[in-house]
């Protein structure tokens, strides 16, 4: 990498670290670029080298951190041991709950956005996504789905996860995640 790339590079990090912490603390709505360039250190300009708009940078985001969760929670999970696919499958839920309940800040900012959409875009550029969709290809490769119907499954669990997640661990509602993850758990088996 070039001096020139790298110094590019930094700055975008810059941007994207400095907008990242002011969305979780200040809320997107309450953050303008002018607050991002400040803390990032650079002119107003840069910030339209990379980025549209506040929305964009948010966008990215939600993309970058979603995808390094479910990637955290593969890895994690391909280094255990498991009986069966169900035993897989909830370990590796538990870890994206356990991880959002220790990340209350993400898990705000990210919204309802760990998300199948999420995976969609990423799957190309992370190996561990790829590896999400082998461990339900595998899971299931005794049934009699083909693979559009085993995408449409992981889609259901993902989004199920996510926006459960997101109602008890910020709204605390219904419940608290604690007294919902059995039932989710549940619903998920019943799933699979």
């Amino acid at each position: 990498m070039s001096k020139v790339q790298k110094n590019k590079k930094e700055k975008e990090d810059s941007l994207y670290t400095a907008a990242y912490d002011l969305f979780t603390t200040k809320g997107i709505h309450n953050t303008a670029i002018s607050d991002i360039v400040k803390k990032a250190g650079v002119a107003k300009g840069t910030f339209y080298l990379y980025f549209k708009d506040k929305y964009d940078v948010l966008d990215k985001i939600i993309l970058n951190k979603s995808t390094e969760i479910l990637s955290i929670a593969i890895k994690k999970t391909n280094s255990e041991e498991f009986l069966n696919f169900e035993g897989k499958l909830l370990y590796f839920i538990d870890y994206i709950i356990e991880y959002l309940k220790e990340n209350k800040l993400l898990l705000k900012l990210i919204y309802k956005d760990l998300s199948w959409g999420v995976i969609k875009k990423a799957y190309k550029d992370y190996k561990e996504i790829n590896e999400i969709f082998g461990m339900f290809e595998e899971g299931f490769k005794d049934s009699n789905l083909d693979k559009e119907d085993i995408e449409k499954v992981l889609f259901m669990i993902i989004e199920l996860t996510g926006s459960v997640c997101y109602n008890c661990i910020v709204l605390n509602e219904p419940a608290d995640i604690d007294k919902m993850k059995p039932i989710l758990f549940n619903t998920i088996k019943k799933i699979i």
